[in-house]
């Protein structure tokens, strides 16, 4: 591991237990209508779907309409191959579910075996798919998926759960494309009628050696003055009609060689107590932790990112093009080789009022802060404790574009503290981004900051401040600051910390 336990138990009080949870599926209540069907890979005489004669393939447990209430089960311990493809849908009362059944230690397991997909929900709804073991690692390098959820000219499909799955080795190629590779894929196609998904809880997966994406979104429903050409008019025409209910938390992430988790076409989605350790680290192309694009009002938050392979781009966050109103917040930011953030609008988009706050970054680098070409408009980061020692970021904030065109970003009450030698450079004067009541350690002030301090803030290796520390009561008040710091600490009236905490000093 790259850090300690201390600073992983700051992320999330939940993480610690995820591993345990992500293999304790929840009980549902037995009272239902539909029926069960049985699928035993491992058999070899003709069945029924019955528990004492089970479907011996997948093909024949595509060839049924699932309806309600139904469940469509798998033996444990054993191996089907090939793509589970159900047909049919469930109620908002009673969902389908696709589950497993038997005493055995092992899961039951679905080999894609280098099909396009291992597992494919199509034009359905109010679906669950739980406790399986997903992987699709022949024929490597191909668009392969472990599991996919497609709508096609369909609408609006309600109500899907996707929980507790083991997913690995899936063995995609590099391309970000509307139909793969990830471990879960959320693909929204066609032209002629408007879809997208309402209610979509994706929670308690483990997901390992994935190429190219971990959590990925994609919706040719996607066109809006925000996204402007960053986003191919001709290949995407469909007005944006963003996804809404979805929820993605709980979920570890594992060598991942792209995106850990990207977000597209959404409205309103929460992004919480996950995982991600190891991304963009077989893809030579731009990646991100966890990031957005074209979408409105995300929260993402309580969540560890960590081991980004490159500095291309290998930042934890990403606001991209055409997100408007991202919170990132309560984070745990760590050993990144890109660094903590990008802003990222270009190709005529604009990223709009992203929000930083309350986060920590430890030993990021190679920058802290990026920015791409295009209109970054009110970006505020503020509340912030970024502390380097191994790592020292050659540069605070890169932005080689600001010149020449329009870039809003203010850093407030944030701590840059360095234990090393060199780096932080800011080397360009942009009269729109401005820096005020900040604590710069280690490294004076690489810029004008009204209001900061350059003595030693005294920041304990737990992130927050020793008694005596001068970033104590020494920021500046920020309106509609989320009400509690990193350490879940309530904020009050007055003048606040420096940094991500908001208690008292504590003793060394």
């Amino acid at each position: 591991m790259r850090h300690s336990r201390t600073h992983a138990a700051l992320a999330a009080a939940s993480l610690a237990a995820l591993a345990a949870t992500a293999l304790a599926v929840p009980a549902r209540a037995a009272d239902r209508h539909g029926a069960d069907f049985h699928v035993d890979c491992s058999a070899t005489a003709p069945g029924d779907g019955s528990e004492q004669h089970p479907w011996t393939t997948l093909d024949q447990a595509n060839a049924h309409v699932y309806g309600p209430g139904d469940r469509l089960v798998l033996k444990r311990g054993t191996t089907c191959t090939g793509t589970l493809a159900p047909k049919g849908s469930g109620s908002a009362r009673e969902p389908f579910t696709i589950a497993d059944y038997g005493r055995d230690k092992e899961r039951a397991v679905v080999d894609g075996a280098g099909a396009h997909d291992a597992v494919l929900l199509s034009n359905t709804q109010h679906v669950r798919l739980t406790a399986l073991e997903i992987t699709n690692a022949a024929n490597p390098g191909s668009e392969r998926n472990a599991v996919r959820l497609r709508l096609t000219d369909y609408g609006t499909a309600h109500g899907f759960e996707i929980d507790h799955l083991y997913i690995h080795d899936v063995r995609g190629g590099d391309a970000k494309t509307l139909t793969g590779s990830s471990a879960i894929h959320i693909g929204v196609e066609g032209t002629a009628r408007a879809s997208r998904y309402d209610g979509l809880d994706i929670h308690h997966n483990r997901i390992e050696d994935v190429d190219r994406e971990g959590i990925y979104f994609k919706s040719t429903f996607s066109k809006r003055d925000l996204v402007g050409n960053q986003q191919d008019p001709n290949a995407y025409p469909g007005a944006w009609t963003p996804s809404t209910r979805v929820h993605v938390h709980h979920n570890t992430l594992t060598s991942i060689g792209g995106d850990g988790m990207k977000l597209d076409t959404t409205s309103g989605a929460r992004v919480d107590h996950n995982r991600v350790d190891g991304f963009q680290l077989r893809s030579p192309s731009a990646n991100a932790g966890i990031w957005t694009f074209n979408t409105d009002d995300t929260t993402i938050e309580y969540n560890e990112v960590s081991g980004g392979g490159n500095s291309h781009d290998g930042m934890s966050f990403d606001a991209d093009g055409a997100s408007s109103h991202t919170v990132f917040q309560y984070n745990y930011s760590h050993d990144n080789k890109g660094g903590f953030l990008l802003v990222c609008p270009y190709s005529g988009a604009k990223t709009v009022d992203t929000v930083a706050r309350y986060n920590v970054s430890h030993n990021d680098g190679a920058r802290l802060v990026q920015n791409c070409w295009g209109p970054i408009l009110n970006t505020q980061i503020y509340n912030n404790t970024f502390s380097n020692k191994e790592q020292i970021p050659a540069k605070l904030v890169e932005d080689a574009a600001a010149a020449t065109t329009q870039h809003e970003l203010t850093f407030r009450n944030n701590i840059f503290a360095s234990r090393g030698a060199g780096g932080y450079a800011y080397d360009v004067t942009i009269p729109t981004i401005s820096f005020d009541h900040n604590a710069f350690y280690g490294i004076g002030s690489p810029v004008a900051d009204p209001g900061g301090i350059t003595a030693d803030p005294l920041l304990r290796d737990d992130f927050r401040l020793a008694g005596g520390s001068p970033a104590l009561g020494a920021g500046t008040a920020v309106a509609d600051n989320g009400g509690k710091d990193y350490f879940g600490n309530r904020l009050t009236p007055g003048t606040p910390n420096i940094g991500a905490y908001a208690g008292r000093g504590i003793s060394r």
